[in-house]
Protein backbone atom coordinates (compact mmCIF):
# COMPACT_ATOMS: atom_id res chain seq x y z
CA UNK A 1 0.00 0.00 0.00
CA UNK A 2 2.85 2.38 0.82
CA UNK A 3 4.37 1.72 -2.62
CA UNK A 4 1.05 2.20 -4.42
CA UNK A 5 0.22 5.45 -2.62
CA UNK A 6 3.86 6.68 -2.66
CA UNK A 7 3.74 7.40 1.07
CA UNK A 8 6.39 6.68 3.69
CA UNK A 9 6.05 3.49 5.72
CA UNK A 10 6.44 3.89 9.50
CA UNK A 11 7.51 0.77 11.40
CA UNK A 12 7.49 0.76 15.19
CA UNK A 13 8.57 -2.05 17.48
CA UNK A 14 11.12 -3.60 19.77
CA UNK A 15 14.82 -3.62 18.76
CA UNK A 16 15.83 -6.67 16.76
CA UNK A 17 12.43 -7.44 15.26
CA UNK A 18 13.48 -6.81 11.64
CA UNK A 19 12.29 -3.27 10.94
CA UNK A 20 15.56 -2.23 9.29
CA UNK A 21 15.73 -5.51 7.39
CA UNK A 22 12.40 -4.74 5.71
CA UNK A 23 13.94 -1.67 4.06
CA UNK A 24 17.04 -3.62 3.00
CA UNK A 25 14.94 -6.42 1.54
CA UNK A 26 12.66 -3.96 -0.23
CA UNK A 27 15.65 -2.27 -1.88
CA UNK A 28 17.06 -5.64 -2.97
CA UNK A 29 13.72 -6.91 -4.29
CA UNK A 30 13.08 -3.74 -6.31
CA UNK A 31 16.70 -3.40 -7.48
CA UNK A 32 17.03 0.07 -6.01
CA UNK A 33 19.87 1.58 -4.02
CA UNK A 34 19.39 1.81 -0.27
CA UNK A 35 20.24 5.13 1.40
CA UNK A 36 20.29 4.87 5.19
CA UNK A 37 20.04 7.77 7.61
CA UNK A 38 20.90 6.50 11.09
CA UNK A 39 19.28 8.87 13.57
CA UNK A 40 20.96 9.94 16.81
CA UNK A 41 20.58 12.62 19.47
CA UNK A 42 21.75 15.96 18.08
CA UNK A 43 21.20 15.04 14.41
CA UNK A 44 20.77 18.24 12.46
CA UNK A 45 20.40 19.51 8.90
CA UNK A 46 24.14 19.25 8.21
CA UNK A 47 24.24 15.61 9.24
CA UNK A 48 21.02 14.59 7.54
CA UNK A 49 20.61 16.67 4.38
CA UNK A 50 23.59 18.77 3.32
CA UNK A 51 26.45 20.97 4.36
CA UNK A 52 28.84 23.26 2.60
CA UNK A 53 32.39 22.06 2.08
CA UNK A 54 34.02 24.98 3.89
CA UNK A 55 37.56 23.64 3.51
CA UNK A 56 37.19 23.45 -0.24
CA UNK A 57 35.58 26.90 -0.33
CA UNK A 58 38.53 28.35 1.63
CA UNK A 59 41.00 26.74 -0.78
CA UNK A 60 39.13 28.33 -3.68
CA UNK A 61 39.29 31.74 -1.97
CA UNK A 62 43.04 31.34 -1.31
CA UNK A 63 43.63 30.28 -4.90
CA UNK A 64 41.69 33.31 -6.14
CA UNK A 65 43.77 35.57 -3.92
CA UNK A 66 47.01 34.01 -5.13
CA UNK A 67 46.09 34.42 -8.80
CA UNK A 68 44.95 38.00 -8.31
CA UNK A 69 41.25 37.46 -8.93
CA UNK A 70 40.35 39.70 -6.00
CA UNK A 71 42.44 42.62 -7.26
CA UNK A 72 42.49 44.86 -10.32
CA UNK A 73 39.99 46.89 -12.36
CA UNK A 74 37.28 44.26 -12.38
CA UNK A 75 37.72 43.38 -8.73
CA UNK A 76 34.06 43.72 -7.72
CA UNK A 77 32.74 41.66 -10.63
CA UNK A 78 35.36 38.99 -9.98
CA UNK A 79 34.55 38.88 -6.26
CA UNK A 80 30.81 38.64 -7.02
CA UNK A 81 31.41 35.77 -9.46
CA UNK A 82 33.59 34.00 -6.89
CA UNK A 83 30.97 34.46 -4.16
CA UNK A 84 28.27 32.99 -6.41
CA UNK A 85 30.49 30.05 -7.31
CA UNK A 86 31.30 29.29 -3.66
CA UNK A 87 27.65 28.43 -2.98
CA UNK A 88 27.08 26.29 -6.05
CA UNK A 89 26.50 22.53 -6.16
CA UNK A 90 30.23 22.03 -6.70
CA UNK A 91 30.82 22.87 -3.01
CA UNK A 92 27.74 21.13 -1.62
CA UNK A 93 28.16 17.88 0.30
CA UNK A 94 24.95 15.90 -0.12
CA UNK A 95 23.95 13.79 2.86
CA UNK A 96 21.33 11.03 2.94
CA UNK A 97 18.14 13.10 2.60
CA UNK A 98 19.40 15.24 -0.28
CA UNK A 99 20.87 12.18 -2.01
CA UNK A 100 17.49 10.43 -1.77
CA UNK A 101 15.55 13.26 -3.44
CA UNK A 102 18.21 14.24 -5.98
CA UNK A 103 16.30 14.75 -9.26
CA UNK A 104 19.32 13.36 -11.11
CA UNK A 105 18.72 9.89 -9.63
CA UNK A 106 18.14 7.48 -12.54
CA UNK A 107 15.89 5.42 -10.26
CA UNK A 108 14.47 6.58 -6.93
CA UNK A 109 16.22 4.87 -4.01
CA UNK A 110 14.81 3.33 -0.87
CA UNK A 111 15.43 5.83 1.93
CA UNK A 112 15.69 4.27 5.39
CA UNK A 113 15.33 6.75 8.24
CA UNK A 114 16.40 4.41 11.00
CA UNK A 115 15.55 4.81 14.69
CA UNK A 116 13.81 8.18 14.36
CA UNK A 117 13.02 8.04 18.07
CA UNK A 118 16.72 8.65 18.81
CA UNK A 119 16.68 12.03 17.04
CA UNK A 120 15.50 15.22 18.71
CA UNK A 121 11.99 16.56 18.14
CA UNK A 122 13.20 19.60 16.11
CA UNK A 123 14.64 17.15 13.56
CA UNK A 124 11.16 15.66 13.13
CA UNK A 125 9.87 19.14 12.24
CA UNK A 126 12.49 19.41 9.51
CA UNK A 127 11.45 15.99 8.16
CA UNK A 128 7.91 17.20 7.52
CA UNK A 129 8.92 19.05 4.31
CA UNK A 130 10.82 16.00 3.10
CA UNK A 131 8.04 13.52 3.89
CA UNK A 132 5.14 15.55 2.51
CA UNK A 133 6.67 17.16 -0.59
CA UNK A 134 9.89 15.16 -1.14
CA UNK A 135 11.84 18.38 -1.30
CA UNK A 136 14.48 20.29 0.65
CA UNK A 137 15.10 24.01 0.52
CA UNK A 138 18.76 25.00 0.38
CA UNK A 139 18.70 28.79 0.94
CA UNK A 140 21.71 29.49 -1.29
CA UNK A 141 20.49 27.27 -4.18
CA UNK A 142 16.72 27.07 -3.91
CA UNK A 143 14.42 24.10 -3.57
CA UNK A 144 15.55 20.63 -4.58
CA UNK A 145 12.57 18.42 -5.40
CA UNK A 146 12.58 14.74 -6.30
CA UNK A 147 11.59 14.02 -9.91
CA UNK A 148 10.09 10.79 -8.57
CA UNK A 149 9.72 10.26 -4.82
CA UNK A 150 11.96 7.74 -3.09
CA UNK A 151 10.46 4.83 -1.21
CA UNK A 152 10.73 5.88 2.43
CA UNK A 153 10.83 3.58 5.44
CA UNK A 154 11.01 5.08 8.94
CA UNK A 155 11.71 2.96 12.00
CA UNK A 156 11.28 3.57 15.71
CA UNK A 157 12.17 1.46 18.75
CA UNK A 158 9.57 3.33 20.83
CA UNK A 159 12.09 4.93 23.19
CA UNK A 160 10.01 8.11 22.84
CA UNK A 161 6.78 9.02 21.09
CA UNK A 162 7.05 10.21 17.47
CA UNK A 163 5.09 13.39 16.72
CA UNK A 164 1.64 12.92 15.21
CA UNK A 165 2.48 15.22 12.26
CA UNK A 166 5.15 12.73 11.15
CA UNK A 167 2.83 9.77 11.65
CA UNK A 168 0.07 11.45 9.59
CA UNK A 169 2.40 11.58 6.59
CA UNK A 170 3.10 7.86 6.82
CA UNK A 171 1.33 4.54 6.65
Amino acid sequence: LALKLQRPLFLEGEPGTGKTEIARTLATMLGRPLIRLQCYEGLDLAGAAYEWNYGRQMMEIRLAEATGVAAGDHAKAQRDALAAELFSERFLTKRALLQAIDPANPVPPVLLIDELDRADEPFEAFLLEVLSDFQITVPELGTVKAAEPPIVVLTSNRTREIHDAVKRRCL
